[in-house]
């Protein structure tokens, strides 16, 4: 099984960076993870033709290619990035790769919280009609205090957390066997591939 996880910042140094690293390393004898950044994803402008610029375009191609997506998303000021919205922003409005995907969500943060609200909104915006991905439901890993949170080698240090983190990742590995089971065949995605929010009252400005 192939995943691809997610950076969902543009900061040089990033815990949920160590995060998708340690995940990529203490669980490859279960699954391989390829990360992706987002660090030169230009800004969202909404093109009037939706095509995905090539940085946006190579992004879609590795979630397509993948059978899972992991973010790992910072919180700032109770919500995620304006880089990672940004991003998802493109995903949705050009290729919509993330349609009938499933979806796992961690995030690290140096606050006592993790990042628990901005999972919350990211799951939130992941399960719009836009975007249609299936967001594994009843798992939350947040990783608190995250500067404190690995060693030199990139280790996390905390026992609890990584029995936890070890768990939440068998349980997504299930769930996309799972939903492999279970979901549409392709053409559902090409039903639904043209939806504007134009088409209704309450569209983007």
């Amino acid at each position: 099984m192939k995943l691809v996880g997610i950076v969902g910042t543009n900061a040089k140094m990033s815990t949920n960076r160590q995060l998708l690293q340690y995940m990529q390393q203490h669980f490859a004898d279960q699954v391989t993870i390829e990360i992706a950044e987002i660090t030169d994803l230009p800004a969202f402008n909404e093109p009037e033709d939706r095509v995905a610029p090539a940085a946006v375009q190579a992004l879609s191609d590795q979630i397509k290619a993948a059978d899972g997506v992991i973010f790992a998303t910072p919180e700032y000021d109770h919500s995620i990035p304006a880089a990672l919205k940004s991003a998802i922003e493109w995903l949705s409005y050009t290729t919509r790769p993330l349609i009938n995907k499933p979806v796992m969500i961690v995030g690290a943060s140096n606050g006592a919280l993790g990042t628990s609200r901005a999972q919350a909104h990211l799951r939130q915006i992941l399960e719009a009609p836009e975007l249609k991905a299936l967001v594994m439901p009843n798992v939350e890993y947040l990783l608190g205090h995250s500067l404190q949170a690995f060693d030199d080698q990139g280790n996390l240090t905390d026992h609890d957390k990584v029995a936890e983190l070890a768990d939440d990742v068998t349980a997504f590995l299930a769930f996309v066997t799972l939903t492999e089971k279970i979901t549409p065949e392709n053409k559902f995605m090409e039903k639904n591939q043209q939806f504007s929010w134009s088409q209704i009252a309450d569209g983007r400005d």
